[in-house]
């Protein structure tokens, strides 16, 4: 009797054993289900956003506003385009280096930046357009911001506004090697983003940007810098300079755009392309620096 009780209560202990472990295997597929973690929601947004699965993004990657710098990338390589019909579209060559359209603005620079914590990219360069604040700034020319002023207000979700938007130097300095190589020269100096896209008629926001000494104004390089500088991405930006707005007669137009994105889009996405490909193949480190 007594062993038929023990055989017993042992069933009912191993039952019991068997539901806690099962109960236990089911938790924890729910809670693996919920993304908890910043890398937990860029693994599965990157993909939602680009069409494009993490491991298929290269090492380097080229980061624009325009559709037919992806076009003309993937005409350049013979690669597929991606994400058509998402937010974001992407192409990646056979080298290991991808570009993605991102869209405009700050808010979407910054979510571009979060996402890449998914892939860790080696390096990364924004290849924008910039309104030319300073006489010495044409249309046609090239643009290495050295800092950038955040007036765009998203950054400051990331950071103090203390904080300077910088970019990687090294990034940069490929990036200038190519643009003398080609026989051009560039600029050098301070951005000023913004999240306002209509201003060219506010007198007063016109006097304010002479008082910064800004050599362009945009809408994402200040963003890029500071949430590179939050997800240890190296970064840099390469601006064209496409429009004169302190003046009337230099705003943009349909008619004007067009004529730069004709005579100067193919030469910025060279730059680009070749800057960032040489990174690759030389294989060097950019060092990020966290204190």
């Amino acid at each position: 009797m007594i062993g038929k009780l023990q055989i017993c209560l042992s069933n009912k202990y191993a039952v019991f054993q068997s539901f806690y472990l099962i109960s236990f295997c089911i938790y924890q597929i729910i809670l693996n289900k919920f993304m908890k973690t910043k890398l937990d929601i860029a693994k599965n947004w990157l993909p939602r956003y680009t069409g494009t699965q993490i491991e298929d993004f290269g090492d380097y990657m080229l980061l624009t506003n325009f559709q037919n710098y992806v076009e003309k990338f993937a005409e350049r390589f013979n690669c597929d385009i991606n994400g058509i019909g998402r937010p974001m579209q992407t192409a990646t060559n056979s080298q290991g280096l991808s570009i993605i359209n991102f869209g405009i603005g700050s808010a979407n620079a910054a979510t571009i930046m979060d996402l890449l914590v998914a892939r860790e990219p080696k390096g990364v360069l924004f290849l924008g357009k910039c309104g030319g604040l300073k006489r010495s700034t044409e249309i046609g020319h090239f643009i290495l911001p050295t800092a950038a002023i955040r007036g765009e207000g998203t950054s400051d979700d990331y950071k103090p506004k203390e904080v300077p938007a910088l970019p990687s130097f090294k990034v940069h300095k490929f990036v200038s090697d190519k643009i003398v190589q080609h026989g051009l020269e560039y600029r050098t100096g301070v951005v000023y983003t913004t999240n306002r896209r209509v201003w060219e008629w506010d007198e007063d926001f016109k006097k304010y940007l002479k008082k910064l000494s800004t050599i362009a104004i945009d809408m994402e390089t200040a963003t890029l810098f500071v949430v590179g500088l939050v997800n240890e991405i190296p970064r840099g930006a390469l601006l064209l300079v496409s429009d004169i707005p302190m003046i009337p007669e230099g705003v943009k137009t349909e008619e004007s755009d067009k004529e730069v994105t004709e005579k100067f889009s193919d030469l910025h996405l060279k730059i680009g392309i070749e800057a960032m490909m040489e990174i690759g193949v030389k294989g060097e480190h950019i060092k990020h620096f966290t204190y």
